[in-house]
């Protein structure tokens, strides 16, 4: 499906990802813009319902013996 950034994943590489002050980040799953602020961590989704999936490359341990946790995903308003 188009959108206006023409993105359709987020990564490490993903040009101009912006990380918090404790290093980590906070990726905007929406149908709109979140804002010129926030824009470079936008994956633009559908409206309504969708899927959001995580793929990890070369995992390590924390990851395979499964005591790495996903951080939250919030909704919010």
């Amino acid at each position: 499906m188009a959108n206006p950034i023409n993105r359709y994943s987020i990564g490490s590489a993903t040009p101009g990802l912006q990380k918090t002050g404790d290093g980590s980040i906070t990726i905007y799953f929406q149908a709109e813009s979140p804002g010129a602020d926030k824009e470079s961590n936008w994956l633009p989704a559908p409206e309504g319902p969708f899927w959001l999936v995580l793929r990890t490359y070369g995992p390590g341990e924390s990851i395979l013996d499964k005591t790495w946790k996903l951080p939250p995903v919030k909704q919010v308003p």
